[in-house]
């Protein structure tokens, strides 16, 4: 049965039924096994004419290797926990990862639909067997819980509020998964170097920007991220204030960081600090640029100009090499 939810800052959660017009659900119900996938879950509605403010969604055991899609407007926290068993990426054993993605401080409104994107790893499952995502949609004070599981053999459409599910289908053997893809190009580049990315190199005044990178975008990945390294040579504190690119209608300076054990991105509003006489790095999993808007998805080999304004510096055009999703 569908619960509503009200949040009460000093009580206990109390629910409530609720009826909806459309469920929560995956737009590609199918995920082939040892393949990674982009995940888009939808969400058609808010909570009974109130807009949607949070999304939160339990990650099942043998969907491995997340990272969310991050979203405009919106925070992305990231809960990371213990596998039940150990997943192998790429020869290297992992036993943890994220377990839950949460999207909050967003305002979709009960007139228009959305998708939230996450994209990970079928590791482990049999064909067959469907994986459940359970979904928390946060309304203000009104929460909507699609988390019920259909117990074998039973209809899942007799449910009134199913989690999402995908369904694991029988691998193919030539690998249509992102995984082998990000595979098929490193092996064409076997017996070169891969050292790490040189990129663009500029200067401006006391400034020295290098090491510029991009990672190319995968299928249906509308948002591009972007990493250099800003060195202040000089006896001024500076501030990364604005960036631009023709390839991108908006280019956003982000931040994640993990704080127990909660991965959190946030956008940079005031820019990015470059203290006199440090060097600041943008780079994975920390500082680093977001294009939204994009004109044309990053591919491998393609470049990226970006115009990067500094406050007290002026501005400054660089190019950024479009790596591998991976970065190599």
């Amino acid at each position: 049965m569908k619960t509503v939810q009200t949040l009460g800052l000093a009580a206990a959660f109390s629910f409530a039924a609720t009826a909806a017009s459309a469920h929560v659900t995956f737009l590609d119900a199918e995920a082939p096994q040892e393949a990674t996938i982009l995940a888009t879950l939808q969400v058609p509605h808010g909570c009974d004419g109130k807009p949607t403010n949070e999304v939160q969604v339990k990650l099942p055991e043998g969907f491995v290797f997340a990272k969310p899609q991050p979203k405009a407007g919106w925070e992305l926290q990231v809960i990371k926990g213990d596998y039940k068993k150990s997943y192998d990426n790429h020869g290297t054993p992992v036993k943890s990862g994220a377990i839950e993605i949460r999207w909050k401080g967003g305002n979709l409104s009960d007139d228009f639909y959305d998708t939230f994107v996450i994209q990970g790893k079928v590791s482990g499952v049999d064909a067959g067997t469907s994986l459940a995502f359970p979904v928390t949609q946060i309304c203000g004070e009104t929460v909507e819980a699609w988390d019920q599981v259909a117990a074998d053999g039973s209809d899942p459409h007799k449910l009134k509020s199913p989690a999402p599910a995908l369904t694991v289908v029988a691998g193919s053997d030539h690998g249509h998964g992102h995984d082998d893809m990000a595979g098929m190009d490193m092996s064409g580049m076997a017996g070169m170097a891969m050292a790490a990315p040189a990129g663009d190199e500029a200067k401006l005044g006391d400034l020295e920007i290098s090491g510029a990178f991009a990672k190319a975008m995968l299928p249906g990945q509308p948002v591009g991220g972007g990493f250099f390294t800003i060195k202040n040579g000089g006896k001024t504190d500076d501030t990364l204030i604005a960036v631009s690119s023709p390839n991108a209608g908006e280019v956003q300076m982000h931040e994640m960081k993990t704080e127990n054990n909660i991965m959190k991105m946030r956008e940079l509003k005031g820019g990015i600090k470059v203290p006199a006489g440090e060097t600041v790095k943008l780079e994975p999993g920390a500082l680093h640029l977001m294009f939204q808007k994009v004109t044309a998805p990053f591919k491998q080999g393609d470049s990226v100009p970006v115009t990067l304004t500094f406050e007290k510096a002026g501005k400054v055009d660089v190019t950024l090499k479009v790596l591998s999703a991976q970065g190599k």
